[in-house]
């Protein structure tokens, strides 16, 4: 067992005794039990796939899902992007532990929807924390908004197998090179942000080569308007070749 697997299976037990009721935890509901990681969303022969590194608990990732999401949606909705969600803790990872371990127990056709409500919440969250409120509550709304019982979410928590997995997800994460979040990679490249010899502010590469549109490379900016000039420039090169 890694240091890392250690430190974060000791904070996914912490979650579970922090979050979940007191007794005995009853089995693994229904719904898509154990989900692993890359749950993806879009059509499996989309020509471009974007994998997302994120985190229910990241503060960028739900600005990301709130302001540059919304422009992708067209793209996943016609057939030509695929997104896959490598889950990650990065953020306080108990409430990441606990926010993917509730999405792990859905059904799988509600696991981006789960998604979606704990980047909405999250600011709730943790401010609940902060003022030494019912986290838990929080959480259990959450699960019964989704179909789940009380008791069917404090199993969720207390399943070493889905605690398992998402401990798993981060650390292959890591194991790639990927550290912060969100991050991305389109069809199997990473993303990076970096700032070319001579020039004074950062640019897109993909793969390790800078992103290049219309003569010119492309700011690497977290925004609509950016990612769907991406998105649109690998659509133009899938059809090209």
């Amino acid at each position: 067992m890694t240091l890392t697997r250690r430190i974060f299976t000791a904070t996914a037990l912490a979650a579970a005794t922090a979050l979940a009721a007191c007794g005995n935890a009853p089995d693994n509901p229904g719904g898509s039990a154990m989900a692993g990681t890359g749950r993806s969303l879009g059509a499996a022969d989309a020509p471009v796939t974007m994998t997302e590194y994120s985190s229910v608990a990241c503060v960028h990732c739900a600005r990301f899902h709130d302001e540059v999401y919304p422009a992708l949606e067209t793209y996943i909705e016609a057939g030509q992007m695929r997104v896959v969600l490598h889950e990650m803790l990065n953020g306080p990872p108990q409430f990441a532990v606990a926010g993917f371990a509730l999405a792990h127990c859905v059904p799988e056709e509600r696991y981006f929807d789960t998604i979606d409500v704990l980047f909405e919440q999250q600011q709730a969250i943790f401010n609940t924390a902060r003022s030494s409120g019912n986290v838990r509550a929080r959480y259990v709304t959450i699960a019964r908004s989704m179909g789940l019982s009380e008791a069917q979410f404090d199993a969720c928590l207390n399943d070493t197998e889905i605690n398992s997995a998402i401990v798993a997800s981060h650390e292959a994460a890591l194991a790639s090179g990927v550290s912060l979040t969100p991050n991305f990679a389109f069809n199997g490249e990473l993303l990076e942000a970096r700032t070319a010899p001579g020039a004074s502010q950062p640019t897109y590469f993909l793969g390790g080569e800078q992103v290049m549109i219309d003569g010119e490379p492309l700011p690497a900016r977290q925004d609509g308007e950016t990612f769907s000039r991406l998105i649109d420039h690998l659509l133009a090169q899938s059809a090209g070749g």
